[in-house]
């Protein structure tokens, strides 16, 4: 599984598909979109244009790339990508 932090661009309310994100992220070009309903993100509360996200299996589609799954950045992700390199 494939994992990149990306930061939040933009929020899109109402989405024809529902609700969604769009973040961009150093690890690939263009921005990565994700829906902000379960099962996909898996927070509470929706993030913020601005604030960090961890995004995972991450799929090319006609329209861009998208993300299967998403939550907040947490310390440990930063810990644990530390330790990766």
């Amino acid at each position: 599984m494939e994992i990149m932090k990306a930061k939040v661009t933009s929020i899109v309310r109402h989405g024809p598909q529902g609700p969604y994100a769009v973040a961009t992220s150093d690890q690939i070009k263009g921005s990565v979109t994700f829906s902000l309903e379960p099962p996909v993100w898996e927070e509470d509360k929706w993030p913020e244009s601005g604030d960090s996200v961890h995004l995972s299996q991450p799929r090319e589609k006609r329209g861009g790339w998208r993300a299967e799954k998403a939550r907040f950045w947490t310390l440990s992700d930063d810990r644990a990508s530390t330790s990766a390199t």
